[in-house]
């Protein structure tokens, strides 16, 4: 009996991740997605490298990991941030945190995924850019936190969670970015609606 095509099998996933402590999580995801036969491409913020290793997510993807606007590495001599956009039919960030939410809503371009993610206009035009919020309770709910979501929000850009539960600094709360597992089948839900690029 043939086994049925994954719903991700083929696609192009741009996986951006920033500086929060949740960004170890992202590894399972960026393995997920690869299992289930997407592309995966992975974005690193400056921040989320001091958290993890750029190396630990090409293992798991067999691609390379982009952490520069400026770099000039053989190894990764890949499109540019503008042409990743291009090849990306869907782009999520787990973990978003505060920091690149702000830098989305204000239109700051100050590194590579912020960069990207202020040119994927026709992809959140899609529907297919998804955001996994997580950081600290307070952190989200603050009011500048809170009026940056609904900037993103109102820019087409779609949330998944934050949940309720265990945080990194040792309390409970709302703020812990959702399991990857279910990130996973958010982007499988996306990926029943949109039409893929033609590769």
């Amino acid at each position: 009996m043939a086994r049925e095509k994954s719903k991700l099998s083929d696609l192009n996933i741009l996986l951006g991740v920033s500086g929060g402590v949740a960004a170890y999580k992202a590894v399972y995801l960026a393995s997920k997605l690869t299992t289930a036969g997407a592309r995966v491409n992975t974005v690193m913020t400056e921040n989320a490298c001091q958290l993890i290793g750029a190396k630990s997510f090409e293992a798991v993807t067999n691609s390379a990991v982009f952490t520069t606007l400026w770099s000039t590495s053989e190894e990764l001599r890949e499109p540019s941030h503008i042409k990743l956009v291009d090849w990306a039919d869907i782009v999520v960030v787990a973990p978003a945190t505060a920091n690149i939410i702000g830098k989305i809503a204000n239109g700051i371009c100050d590194e590579i995924l912020s960069t990207i993610l202020c040119a994927c206009g026709p992809v959140i035009k899609s529907g297919a850019v998804l955001l996994a919020p997580a950081m600290n309770e307070n952190m989200w709910k603050n009011p500048a936190v809170q009026r940056n979501i609904k900037a993103v929000k109102a820019m087409g850009f779609e949330l998944i969670g934050p949940e309720t539960g265990p945080l990194a600094c040792g309390t409970e709360g709302i703020g812990r970015m959702s399991e990857p597992q279910d990130i996973l089948e958010r982007i499988e839900k996306t990926a029943s609606k949109i039409k893929p690029k033609k590769k």
